[in-house]
């Protein structure tokens, strides 16, 4: 689909949504949200729509799979030592350098789509950089990307070039000293011109002090480079400039000049630009590079096609238990809510080919991180039918017909959706922002996500509800897990949940300290690299059961190819390529193992990347904080934002309680943690801020209770129906995704008990500890707004 069509379907669809929030008519509603729904399903399902890959021959669906899942192209790169600008000796390689050029390469590679790369220093002077599915003229733009310097200095040109050059060339004259002769090469009168130039060696102004570059059309009509220039580089721009009125600079980079315009007043306000024969893919890949400048020049040593970081085992029992799990859901959500489970189903299938049809039509990449936005996501839109569901139960109780009862059940359910779905997005969009690698494929599939499963919840459920009405439905029937009548005293118990809460979280915070730095695997810590050449096939699947024997913890293993040789790449803990090495020619003797390379590896999580990513989750929680703040009262928000750390720790605590192992995926189960136990959390405040609004008599304590004991049965019904499709992927994904859904189950646990014990009692005490009364202030706060 061209861009074009793509803008102008789309700004069709924002017209036809505006008009369907704006109509109050059923008939016209029920058809606008039916053209909607055509529409954009007829879009998504044309872009992930399944086509025949042209390397492979086989037929694939158009979605963009990551290096966990398909594998890619892998790059050994090695750094070459610069020599000293002053004294000419070459510098030796530091680790400064090596993490310089790790981080100014992952922000390269991002270009590319968020392909979620390996990029890992490997030894003292290497980095090995894994990125999924390039191929063809993707690779060679890859290569290049990878390899450039980009170190940019403006210079100036000697004011007689013009005769000094000329005398050179015929022989004579000498080259003043501190100059060179460097080529400038252009096209003039549309035939290609090679102009020589006499600069000065030492630069006169850094491309370091440039703070931005970016790709523009020139009025000529062809693509140049727009820099600007720090505060510190514009100033030094503008003095140089205007000491060299009439005179000639040179715009060096990577020792080519590639323009020398004639300075015809001073430049006062930090702008340049860099003209040319450039294309558009050449001027947009030259602006990537000049916003990341290399500072030690890399050369690329080696270059292979790697396997799926998780092996093809891993994937396929991932896959298929993912699908076992999704039909126990909708299985159980058929038996319980009977023919509505039907038009939740309806919905439910609308939100995933959306989803999968929104990440092709965008060029998103899908990850097992993005895999746990998935997870999250289908566990939030069951979660909306849910509490529509709840609702027209209660709508039908109070003796509505089902027609009205359907509209009531609607209207009251939206506030509770959006905000339940509006702190979850905030959190992902400033992940998107800051973070990247892994944070930022998982919070652009639950971005995505979040959007389609309100769409569907709010829009294709009810219009579905609207033609079952106009087709002569009178009556919907639903089971009753917990009655509306009960009253449990959660409330009145709260110290003691507290207590039990402070106990679980002391117990692993201290069991997370005993074991330290076991806490983490080979992605947070580094370790051992082993490669080993073989003559006959071992797959991943049976080298990684041999390897278990051992019990050596978290360990990677792909397997490589180079142009006439295969390779069993593993990555593992630190100190264990020695045992990994006999175990596997104890096991495996007819495979013709011979050691290739062995080497130590360093993080796989840079410190940038942790920081950018801890930035971003602690923007995030003030984000929350600051939106159910407005949305109900600090008091709520304060509430939430501990029991989604109560959620977290206590995850992290357990998962050190069973000796499991850190990795790079456990960050995505972490986020997906966070934000089911928001989501979970906000439903309970609705309710309670619900009853105070109505001004429902009692004591607070007691109109809380009550409202956790209303949503108690929604609380329990959605977080079962995700425990129940990611206790599938424990069983049967694997074991390389045990560990991974492990740590969920514990996060849905956790996060649906702080919601009922937790999240509620500490509101009540926040707001009560200095004499304030939660109910005058919730009821003030809607009579303002009112």
């Amino acid at each position: 689909m061209t861009p074009t069509l793509v803008f102008f379907s789309g700004l069709f669809v924002l017209i036809l949504f505006g008009w369907y929030v704006a109509t109050d008519i059923p008939n016209r509603k029920r058809a606008i949200g039916t053209v909607l729904t055509l529409i954009l399903l007829g879009f998504c399902l044309a872009a992930v729509w399944p086509h025949v890959n042209k390397v492979s021959g086989k037929k694939e669906f158009n979605i963009k799979k990551g290096l966990d899942l398909q594998g890619g192209t892998s790059y050994l790169l090695r750094l070459i030592s610069p020599p000293d600008e002053t004294t000419g000796e070459q510098r030796s390689i530091t680790p400064a350098m090596v993490d310089q050029a790790v981080e100014v390469i992952r922000k390269r590679v991002d270009q590319f789509g968020v392909n979620e790369p390996i990029i890992t220093p490997q030894g003292s002077d290497r980095i090995l950089v894994q990125i999924a599915g390039v191929e063809g003229e993707k690779a060679d733009e890859a290569r290049e990307q990878l390899r450039k310097v980009a170190r940019l200095d403006f210079k100036m040109v000697h004011p007689e070039s013009d005769r000094i050059v000329a005398e050179r060339e015929a022989g004579g004259g000498l080259i003043p000293p501190g100059f060179e002769i460097l080529s400038m090469k252009e096209e003039r009168n549309n035939k290609p011109v090679e102009e020589k130039l006499l600069v000065r060696k030492k630069t006169d102004l850094s491309g370091k002090l440039v703070s931005k570059a970016a790709a523009v059309i020139e009025p000529t009509g062809e693509f140049g480079i727009s820099l600007e220039f720090n505060s510190e580089g514009a100033a030094q721009f503008a003095k140089l400039t205007k000491e060299n009125v009439g005179n000639r600079f040179a715009i060096v980079l990577d020792g080519d000049v590639k323009s020398a315009p004639v300075i015809r007043e001073a430049i006062l306000g930090g702008r340049a630009s860099i003209t040319g024969r450039f294309g558009q893919a050449e001027a947009l890949n030259l602006a990537s590079v000049l916003n990341n400048p290399l500072d030690t020049p890399v050369e690329i040593e080696e270059e292979r096609s790697a396997s799926a970081t998780l092996g093809e085992d891993s994937i396929k029992s991932g896959i298929y238990a993912g699908i076992g799990g999704l039909a126990l859901v909708l299985v159980f959500v058929l038996i319980y809510y009977r023919f509505s489970g039907i038009v939740a189903l309806v919905g439910l299938s609308a939100n995933i080919i959306l989803l999968f049809g929104a990440m092709s039509l965008f060029n998103f990449t899908l990850t097992l991180p993005g895999i746990a936005g998935i997870i999250l996501i289908i566990g939030m839109a069951v979660d909306a039918n849910v509490l529509i569901y709840e609702r027209l139960r209660e709508e039908l109780a109070a003796g509505k017909n089902l027609a009205a009862a359907i509209e009531g059940a609607y209207n009251k359910a939206f506030t509770v959706i959006f905000d339940a779905n509006v702190t979850t997005i905030i959190t992902s969009a400033i992940l998107f922002w800051l973070a990247s690698g892994p944070v930022k494929g998982f919070a652009v599939t639950l971005t995505v996500g979040i959007i389609a499963s309100v769409f569907c919840a709010m829009i294709v459920t009810r219009t579905t509800f609207g033609w079952c009405l106009g087709a002569g439905l009178k009556k919907v029937t639903m089971s009753n897990l917990i009655p509306a009548n009960r009253q449990i005293n959660f409330m009145g118990r709260r110290r003691l949940w507290a207590g039990i809460s402070i106990g679980v979280i002391l117990f692993g915070l201290v069991a997370f300290a005993i074991r330290g730095k076991d806490n983490f695997g080979v992605d947070f810590r580094g370790g051992d690299l082993l490669t080993l050449s073989y003559k006959n096939p071992v797959s991943e699947s049976e080298a990684r059961k041999a390897l278990q024997e051992i019990q050596l913890g978290d360990v990677i293993i792909q397997k490589e190819k180079s142009v006439d040789t295969e390779f069993l790449s593993i990555r593992s803990p630190e100190g264990t390529s020695e045992k990994i090495e006999s175990q596997l020619l104890q096991k495996f003797p007819d495979a013709g193992f011979a050691e290739s390379k062995k080497d130590t590896v360093k993080a796989l999580v840079g410190m940038e990347l942790a920081k950018t990513s801890g930035l971003a989750l602690g923007l995030g929680l003030l984000g929350i904080l600051v939106y159910v703040t407005l949305r109900f009262e600090f008091s709520f928000a304060l509430g939430a934002v501990i029991a989604l750390l109560h959620d977290v720790v206590i995850t992290l605590g357990v998962f050190a309680l069973f000796g499991k192992e850190m990795s790079l995926v456990m960050v995505g189960a972490i986020l997906t943690i966070a934000g089911y136990s928001i989501n979970d959390t906000i439903v309970v405040y609705d309710r309670i801020r619900e009853d105070l609004r109505a001004g429902h008599g009692g004591k607070i304590e007691t109109i809380m209770n009550t409202a956790i004991n209303q949503t108690l049965s929604r609380t329990l019904l959605t977080s079962g129906t995700t425990f129940l499709s990611v206790l599938a992927l424990f069983f049967f994904g694997g074991p390389v995704l045990r560990d991974f859904s492990f740590a969920i189950l514990i996060g849905i646990v956790a996060g649906t008990y702080s919601s009922i014990f937790i999240a509620s009692p500490f509101v009540l005490w926040w707001s009560g500890r200095k004499g304030g009364s939660l109910k005058a202030e919730v009821q003030d706060a809607h009579a303002a707004t009112a």
